[in-house]
């Protein structure tokens, strides 16, 4: 009695699967395995827009007592929040610069350049 191999994914016989032989004219590859459908990080998207919109809102209200002259104490308090907008404004308008172009679809710009929070 010959035992036979048994697929262990399907449970078939290993006797009754059927193989093909590929095309000669085939090297293996079809274009459809190259293409990616984009997939849009919509959270980090999100997080940009408000880290773009905090960042501006703390320039644009922090730097006129900041460039001014110093009088009556007006300067020198507002310019630790002036550099807290920079450093929230710049990440944000980087991700929203991407994700403009990659929307666009200029050569260069993916939505794969955007960290993704779903991972």
């Amino acid at each position: 009695m010959m035992l036979s191999h048994t697929n262990l994914a399907t449970g078939i016989p290993s006797s009754k699967v059927k193989y093909s032989r590929l095309s000669s004219t085939d090297d293996g590859y079809i274009d459809l395995q190259f293409n990616k459908t984009p997939k849009i990080p919509y959270k980090s998207i999100a997080l940009a827009i408000v880290l773009f919109l905090i960042g501006a809102f703390l320039i644009i209200i922090v730097s006129p007592p900041a460039v001014r002259p110093h009088q009556q104490r007006g300067g020198r308090p507002a310019v630790p929040v002036l550099i807290l907008g920079i450093l929230v404004f710049l990440p944000g308008f980087n991700y929203l610069h991407i994700t403009y172009y990659a929307s666009k679809g200029y050569c260069g710009y993916s939505y794969d350049d955007i960290p993704d929070f779903d991972d």
